[in-house]
């Protein structure tokens, strides 16, 4: 529980440094009184309640898929209970579901700037002086955690989790010491006080809306981590913690304005007795920092996830425990989230300006995460239409006032977000369609297995010694290197084995069903290996899995591997547009190799080219 405190809550658990102050922007136009003070207040506790603690925690995080969350493992979830409508349901789940999950990664990219810089801000309070070192050392602080990432999220979780604890103690401290002062503020729990506020300024309080959100800012981080640790210590985290400390630290901030309206400059900073001032700028940095990590471990798995599905083309992944192999590494991600933070940083220079671009990519996000969650509430779980169409239209509601609120920001640098996820839905879907072509043509000019191998067999070329490995997409035509190394070699090893790996729409997949053999006859074989969407394929695990359920023994020193170098050219082919197949040509040259991303050895690799058109 406390290793999920230091991953999944940093992002949420640090909105109280900039979300009160921004809900009283002077460009909102909300006149500042107690009325104001307690309207927002109230806005703010019901917001925690009914989007985290009622839809996330209550709801949502029912629907895993085999332990895993976040948008991608609803939509798997949500398309097999679809599958027996027909493709059009089907596809515009898919497309909602990669769209919610490029929209995430529009949000991964602003949370460690805003969270990091709002805390180093502190120092303009603290120490006037140091304002002009507060973009070098948000860009200094950003690049030591992103270095980090290739220890593992357990062990930065073990790391931060003990101070992000000390956080949320602090943050409830601090709460409870201002609002001795003004304990009239607890009359904020009363939703009066926040339909009130409503009808009073009703356009004005629409705009504040979107200050609101960013208290929710990290609740869908918190679904798509649940993989990492697990649904139970992240329910007891929030419930026993996190929760009640962000409720009396927003309270105390509300107390404090109530008893000292000029404090609302920096009103979470100005809590705090001015000897504590310099190390609670600390200890607010460190735990903006680990803020950032909520996101960047969410990045990983949904890219993860992504690969698996055929959505996005392979890379380089590394597995940091043996215990939990929901926890990986893609240093590829790391550093290029690390590169466009470091641009935002330096392009928008202050967290108000960052705030404005903050929201409108998590609240697309959680609408569509609200969307697939009714699918499964009536699909899998067989839940009562008039119960789900309650539950899901109160959510709905709440999530459109706040998707509504964000809309505003757009010109003001919401663009930005909603630019990123759009870019990369395009790339997703050209990936993803372009491989569908890739399937159809190779179908189309592929021969089948089972009368080749007959036709073989009985006219059989030159048989060598050894173990010849033929890695295919599917298991019913011929391997393209197989053809080419009859071709030029006119061999055929002693045992040679056609391996196909199969990507399902569950995490993780058993190892006793991790395989299907078929024996051919005459030392050929056909193998199916089975892996979860959140798994990495591995030969040398199937091949140890093989010996378990046959008579066969591998050694690697006298194993080929063969593997059919595809090169892509576009052409005027009924398909996608020309330039989009070059797109997609570019993408599937820069992939990662296979004997990368299958982990087989490569001096054991044979490569013969193919060229496909598309």
């Amino acid at each position: 529980m406390i290793a999920a405190i230091g991953v999944v809550f940093g992002d949420i658990g640090t909105s109280p440094l900039y979300a009160l102050k921004e809900c009283f922007d002077k460009e909102h136009g909300i006149p500042f009184n107690s009325q104001a003070v307690f309207g927002i207040i109230s806005l703010i506790f019901w917001a925690l309640v009914i989007v985290v603690s009622l839809k996330y925690v209550l709801f949502v995080m029912r629907a895993d898929n085999k332990g895993e969350g976040g948008v991608l493992a609803l939509m798997a979830l949500s398309l097999r209970s679809v599958k027996h409508q027909g493709g059009r349901v089907a596809t515009t789940l898919m497309m909602l579901g990669m769209f919610g999950a490029c929209m995430f990664y529009g949000d991964a990219v602003i949370t460690p700037a805003i969270s990091v810089m709002s805390a180093v801000e502190g120092l303009e309070i603290a120490a006037p002086s140091l304002t002009r070192f507060v973009l070098p050392i948000t860009i200094a602080i950003l690049i030591v955690l992103f270095s980090m990432q290739k220890s593992g999220t357990a062990k930065v979780g073990r790391l931060f989790g003990p101070v992000m604890v000390i956080w949320f103690v602090i943050l409830g401290v601090l709460g409870v010491y201002n609002i001795f002062r003004a304990p009239e503020i607890f009359h904020a729990i009363n939703p009066y006080y926040a339909i009130a506020f409503i009808r009073t300024h009703a356009l004005q309080a629409y705009v504040v809306l979107g200050s609101v959100f960013l208290v929710l800012t990290g609740a869908e981080a918190l679904y798509a981590d649940m993989g990492h640790f697990g649904i139970r210590p992240i329910r007891y985290a929030w419930s026993l913690l996190v929760f009640p400390a962000l409720v009396l630290n927003y309270f105390g901030q509300g107390a404090l304005l109530l008893t000292n309206p000029e404090a609302i400059q920096n009103p979470f900073f100005l809590m705090a007795p001015d000897w504590a001032l310099l190390p609670l700028v600390i200890v607010a940095t460190l735990a903006t920092v680990i803020a950032s990590q909520a996101v960047i471990s969410g990045a990983f798995s949904l890219t993860s996830q992504a690969i698996q599905l055929g959505y996005v083309p392979r890379m380089k992944i590394q597995h940091t425990s043996d215990r939990e192999i929901g926890q990986i590494y893609m240093p590829v991600i790391n550093w290029m989230l690390l590169l466009v933070i470091i641009w935002i940083v330096l392009g928008f220079k202050s967290s108000s300006n960052l705030a404005a671009a903050y929201g409108i990519a998590v609240t697309t996000t959680m609408v569509i995460t609200t969307i697939l969650a009714c699918v499964v509430m009536v699909k899998v779980w067989n839940w009562n239409k008039f119960l789900v169409a309650m539950i899901i239209t109160s959510f709905l509601v709440v999530d459109f006032a706040f998707f509504g609120a964000n809309l505003i920001k757009v010109e003001e640098g919401g663009w930005l977000p909603l630019a990123l996820g759009a870019f990369l839905f395009f790339m997703l879907m050209t990936w993803h369609k372009g491989r569908q072509l890739l399937r159809e043509r190779t179908a189309a000019d592929g021969i089948p297995l089972a009368p080749f191998l007959q036709g073989l067999l009985a006219h059989p070329p030159h048989r060598v010694a050894g173990t010849a490995i033929y890695l295919t997409g599917g298991n019913t035509l011929v391997p393209v290197s197989l053809l080419h190394n009859l071709k030029h070699n006119r061999i055929l090893h002693e045992r040679t084995i056609f391996m196909t790996f199969r990507t399902v729409d569950v995490p993780y997949v058993d190892d006793n069903a991790r395989i299907e053999m078929k024996d051919h006859t005459g030392g050929l074989f056909s193998v199916v290996a089975t892996f979860g969407f959140n798994e990495t394929p591995d030969v040398k695990e199937v091949l140890t899995l093989m010996e378990g359920k046959s008579d066969m023994h591998f050694e690697l020193m006298d194993t080929s591997f063969f593997l059919a170098r595809e090169t892509v050219v576009p052409t005027k082919l009924p398909g996608m547009s020309i330039w989009r197949e070059r797109v997609f040509a570019w993408m599937h040259q820069n992939a990662a190799k296979p004997t990368d991303f299958f982990s087989i050895p490569a001096n054991r690799v044979v490569e013969l080219g193919t060229k496909i058109e598309i």
